[in-house]
């Protein structure tokens, strides 16, 4: 047992545990334990738990296009959003088509942030025994892309769109597995290659490395500064990852392969959306328990250092623009408390 999922136990123990003595029992859904919203949401009900102001039942693993959709109808208190999710929910688009822009706004409207990180880059990889080249090796290639709907389909499709304008089901074939299997699906082989979002370093793949060495691929440096890119690291929900390239980044036996000294990529972000109904002084002491703990949580895992958690800054939050959502009034009270400065147009 890797001591991701060592952490990830017994962190959801401890959120579970001694539930009489917290204020509010809540729910909350995320994707996998092993990565940033899943560190965090089960960080955020230690520290929230241990302040006896809540007490967080977490279901990992779920697909977050169904969990945003829960919090906006009422069903979930807690849910980790790409906010590229509650643009296509404001405009009833993408996975949200069949409630329509009428009601797919009046749901948006629903949802208001607590804070916000980075949810991964989007690499393609493979095991290296597999020869798998990279970027040029998709075209006719099985890629793993994802769970069968949500945020990161659309990232992973959009990624190799922009890098190679390869289609899935036409110019390579795409496989979808919920990240509840993802670990499985890599080391089975049912793909050539994947390319999910990640983290430095990163739970999933360093997981599945233990089967085999890994090679992590860079985008393309032409693909990466070419106008269709630029223009999508601005979209909702989007940003653009440029960083000096260091050998062992995504953890231990993955190799990194780049053109330069650079790693480039498609980064994801979101943050931890709750109902616009939720009581003010609610909202205000969970994300009080959040800052209050940042070290602790960052602490957990090397990768959280790198996550964006608790940053505020437009450049890092991806909030405002055609981001439907903003902070909670109560989170809004908690993060200029603590000293932080929050934009205007992110303030409801």
């Amino acid at each position: 047992m890797s001591k991701f999922t060592k952490f990830a136990g017994a962190l959801a123990a401890l959120v579970m545990a001694n539930g009489a003595a917290a204020q509010s029992n809540l729910t909350a859904e995320t994707a996998s334990p092993l990565a940033v919203p899943g560190v965090t949401v089960l960080g955020l009900g230690e520290v929230a738990q241990a302040a006896g102001v809540a007490n967080i039942q977490v279901a990992t693993g779920q697909t977050l296009t169904n969990s945003l959709q829960n919090v906006a109808e009422g069903s979930t208190d807690i849910a980790a959003a790409p906010f590229l999710l509650a643009f296509l929910m404001s405009k009833g688009l993408g996975p949200y088509a069949a409630l329509g822009a009428e009601k797919g706004a009046e749901l948006a409207s629903n949802l208001s942030v607590l804070y916000t990180y980075r949810f991964g880059t989007y690499t393609l990889s493979a095991f290296e025994s597999s020869g798998f080249s990279g970027w040029d090796a998709i075209e006719g290639a099985t890629i793993y892309n994802g769970p069968p709907r949500g945020a990161a389909l659309n990232r992973a499709r959009a990624s190799i769109k922009l890098a190679t304008g390869l289609d899935d089901g036409d110019g390579y074939t795409g496989i979808q597995v919920n990240w509840g299997q993802a670990v499985r699906t890599i080391t089975e082989g049912a793909a050539d290659a994947q390319i999910l979002p990640t983290n430095f370093p990163d739970g999933r793949l360093s997981q599945a490395a233990a089967a085999g060495s890994i090679v992590a691929f860079s985008m393309p440096k032409a693909a990466y500064e070419s106008e269709g890119v630029q223009k999508y690291i601005k979209a909702p929900g989007t940003a653009g990852v440029s960083i000096p390239l260091e050998q062992g980044m995504f953890g231990p036996n993955i190799t990194i392969k780049s053109e330069d000294d650079t790693f480039r990529g498609i980064a994801e972000v979101g943050g931890e959306v709750v109902s616009t109904t939720m009581d003010e002084e609610l909202a205000y002491q969970l994300t009080k328990s959040l800052i209050e703990g940042l070290d602790d949580i960052r602490a957990k895992t090397p990768m959280m250092n790198a996550s964006w958690l608790g940053e505020t800054d437009l450049a890092f939050t991806g909030m405002c623009g055609a981001v439907p959502v903003k902070y909670h009034p109560g989170a809004v009270r908690a993060w200029e408390e603590a000293g932080y400065t929050l934009p205007d147009c992110a303030k409801p």
